[in-house]
């Protein structure tokens, strides 16, 4: 989690906690889905040879970690937040219970969601999708390391243009790959607006929560 090639950048992280704190203060309701990051990358042992589906929850239990990270400097930042796990690992996280986490996020605790859905084959960008659903969120903010989602790579093409606004057509049409397409049409199917957006901008969380133009927003 961070910018670290492995293992958890805790500045960032607290930077993250910051960006939280500054939304949940203007009275907004925060779930987080938590990805592997750089713990572990499922698909990528997979493409070195190990099965897929050992790989996929292994990568799941990579987010459990995060989580946990997550949760612990939310605790150290004054923030009060739950950690569910898609995979049953009471000793250390609650099981996702729907109820429970609406609860707590009327309560205004941040929800912490880990092990993705807890099914191999499908990414944390899709069980992003899936508890904004059941959360009844408002839309779905997705943090990367760029600050939104570009004609092609910003990193390797200096003339990458980014789009302000997206439809999921296009997006999914235009393999644009800033989210997996089963996420894409989940949300689509249930016009759950996507915003793109960077991490790293200090600030950034909250403009978007503020209505103003950051990232890229993708919509019907």
């Amino acid at each position: 989690m961070g910018e670290a090639q492995y293992g958890i950048d805790r500045t960032i992280v607290e930077r993250i906690v910051i960006e939280i704190a500054s939304v949940l203060q203007m009275g907004v309701e925060v779930a987080i889905v938590v990805g592997g990051g750089n713990i572990f990358r499922g698909m990528k042992s997979a493409g070195d040879g190990m099965d897929r589906v050992t790989a996929d929850y292994m990568g799941m239990l990579a987010t459990t970690m995060n989580a946990l990270a997550l949760h612990d400097a939310m605790k150290h930042g004054g923030l009060v937040s739950r950690v569910q796990s898609a995979l049953r690992i009471d000793q250390v996280v609650e099981p996702y219970i729907r109820g429970k986490a609406l609860r707590y996020l009327e309560e205004g605790k941040v929800v912490v969601f880990a092990a993705g859905t807890g099914n191999p084959f499908f990414t944390t960008d899709t069980a992003a999708a899936l508890r904004g659903m059941e959360m009844n969120a408002n839309i779905v903010l997705k943090a990367t390391k760029v600050d939104g989602i570009y004609t092609s790579d910003p990193i390797i093409h200096s003339d990458a243009k980014r789009y302000q606004q997206l439809s999921f057509d296009d997006a999914i049409s235009q393999n644009l790959q800033v989210m997996d397409a089963t996420a894409l049409t989940l949300c689509r199917g249930q016009n759950l607006s996507i915003n793109v957006f960077s991490i790293f901008k200090t600030g950034a969380l909250k403009r978007i929560v503020m209505g103003e133009n950051e990232g890229t927003l993708v919509t019907v």
